[in-house]
């Protein structure tokens, strides 16, 4: 099933991203960082590295990768109290960072990386839709280039790729929208989705996450195997776009 350009409200086709862009070493501290742009949806996601491990990893030879998101207060139509006032991150923060990480460490060899740990940070500066899935994305381009950094300054001898770091990982949106599967819903269309999913993957087509919800009405099988396709070819694309950004 497909959309015709005038069903979405971008114009876009069923299995069409919005322009995705992917910006390394924008911050000047951090080990790895990458500015990465799905459309309007913006998010700065920064690696650090901590040559020590959380104390419940001492002394086991392996390290640790972990990771934080937050939104800024205007980084939607209507200014946000930061959750640092509010003295508690929301259901919703923690839940998103630790699908973000799970993502991550699912593509490290965490013995590889030794007692070290990387810290990924997700900060949206503007929200449009995908906004955890823009994060999955551009946080394995900043992980890739910490560990790039850590190998530059003989920190560890292991290889990067097929070493530290065993695959890519990236993520997508997929839903139904006025009862048409589509692929990377923007706020216009995930406010109102039948359906919301996201999908997270290797770079060699594995699955590491699905979320999958029936906002309005129920989805049958046959539409979920639709979404799967669409998040495959559209991961696929911005597996391409990652090794781009980091020169591979």
């Amino acid at each position: 099933m497909t959309a015709s350009s005038n069903s979405r409200p971008s114009g876009r086709t069923a299995d069409a991203l919005r322009k995705v862009t992917l910006d390394i070493n924008v911050s000047k501290h951090a080990e790895g960082s990458c500015l990465i742009k799905f459309g309007d949806t913006h998010v700065l996601c920064t690696a650090s590295l901590e040559t020590r491990v959380p104390p419940w990893l001492r002394g086991q030879g392996r390290g640790w990768v972990t990771a934080e998101y937050g939104m800024l207060p205007r980084a939607t139509g209507e200014r946000m109290r930061r959750e640092a006032n509010a003295g508690k991150q929301s259901g919703r923060t923690q839940e998103i960072q630790r699908l973000i990480g799970r993502s991550l460490r699912a593509v490290v060899n965490l013995e590889a990386l030794g007692e070290n740990q990387i810290s990924l940070d997700c900060d949206v500066i503007q929200a449009d839709g995908g906004t955890r899935t823009a994060s999955i994305t551009g946080a394995w381009v900043a992980l890739y280039l910490c560990v790039a950094k850590m190998k530059a300054d003989g920190l560890m001898s292991t290889p990067v790729m097929g070493g530290v770091i065993t695959d890519q990982v990236a993520a997508l949106s997929c839903g139904i929208y006025q009862g048409l599967p589509v692929a990377d819903l923007d706020y216009d269309e995930d406010s109102v989705a039948d359906t919301d999913g996201n999908f997270v993957m290797t770079g060699s087509g594995k699955l590491v996450e699905i979320q999958a919800t029936a906002e309005g009405a129920a989805f049958d099988e046959a539409e979920f195997q639709t979404l799967m396709g669409l998040a495959k070819n559209g991961i696929a694309e911005l597996v391409v776009l990652q090794k781009q950004a980091v020169g591979l």
